[in-house]
């Protein structure tokens, strides 16, 4: 069985790289990019621009009445499902534009799953939307809200949606051919599009979750226990980042996509850093 590129940053070890991973080659974030839509609503929220609480037909052409608010597509809780109809199989959100996402706004009401602010749904979808209704309210682009609002204030500058061809890092199929990742740059990139390198991606922990530079976290990233954690996966690539209110983060990167391996290996490092040595059997 061939061995899996993987990279380990945390505040327990020194990196670990291993079967030709690269720190500073750019792999896809998937939905770890979802806590940066998150961020960027925060602070658009701070800046005036909007409330968390004003309904999403206020900045898109969602029938009326939806009740659901730019809080219910941060926190899952808008009913909607967790991918929009009709996607492809092999390249899933190749087709899934802004058109596209135009014509399922108009009709949002009848995607629903039920009343929103309910039980909680993970849905992409829910990101789409919630990034179109940034880009709407702010009067930009997503990406170039993002980098003026949250990137250039961490002072990131190796996360973007379309990385150097050269230094991007896949997965490689038969004959050592790279794989072709999945298109995630039209409607679907405010959920799960992201690139970066594994070096800024612990960056982005650290100074999102530890440091708290830019305030509170961010309604996106999930809670267990003392553990606020995301995760990412698309065609080759799997993520899992996340810090303890002690300060102890993680961050793993793996091509692959098989999701559980990897934050098996980011729960066991966490386990590790926080059972002092005289406490190990």
């Amino acid at each position: 069985m061939p061995q899996v590129p993987t990279c380990i940053l945390s505040s327990a070890h020194p990196p670990k790289v291993s079967h030709g991973h690269d720190l500073d080659r750019f792999v896809q974030l998937g939905s770890l990019t979802k806590p940066l839509t998150g961020t960027l609503l925060g602070r658009l929220a701070s800046a005036g621009i909007f409330q968390l609480d004003d309904p999403i037909e206020q900045f898109l052409p969602a029938p009326a009445g939806t009740g659901i608010t730019l809080r219910h597509l941060a926190e899952h809780t808008a009913a909607l499902p967790r991918v929009p109809p009709r996607l492809r199989r092999f390249d899933p959100y190749a087709d899934f534009d802004a058109e596209a996402l135009d014509t399922l706004v108009r009709s949002l009401d009848s995607c629903t799953t039920g009343p929103p602010g309910g039980e909680s749904e993970y849905s992409n979808l829910g990101y789409a939307v919630l990034g179109a209704a940034l880009s709407s309210a702010a009067g930009a682009p997503y990406e170039e809200l993002l980098n003026a609002y949250v990137l250039a204030p961490l002072d990131l500058t190796e996360i973007t949606s379309n990385p150097p061809q050269d230094r991007r890092l896949s997965e490689r199929g038969l004959l050592g051919r790279p794989l072709r990742p999945w298109a995630m740059h039209g409607a679907i990139l405010p959920a799960g599009g992201m690139w970066a390198t594994p070096r800024d991606t612990a960056h982005l922990v650290t100074r999102l979750l530890v440091e708290q530079r830019l305030g509170e976290p961010a309604l996106s990233w999930r809670t267990t226990g003392a553990l606020r954690w995301h995760n990412g996966a698309t065609r080759k690539a799997t993520v899992f980042a996340g810090a303890m209110t002690d300060g102890t983060w993680i961050m793993v990167h793996r091509l692959s996509a098989q999701p559980l391996p990897t934050e098996k290996m980011a729960a066991q490092v966490l386990k590790d850093a926080i059972i002092k040595p005289s406490d190990k059997p």
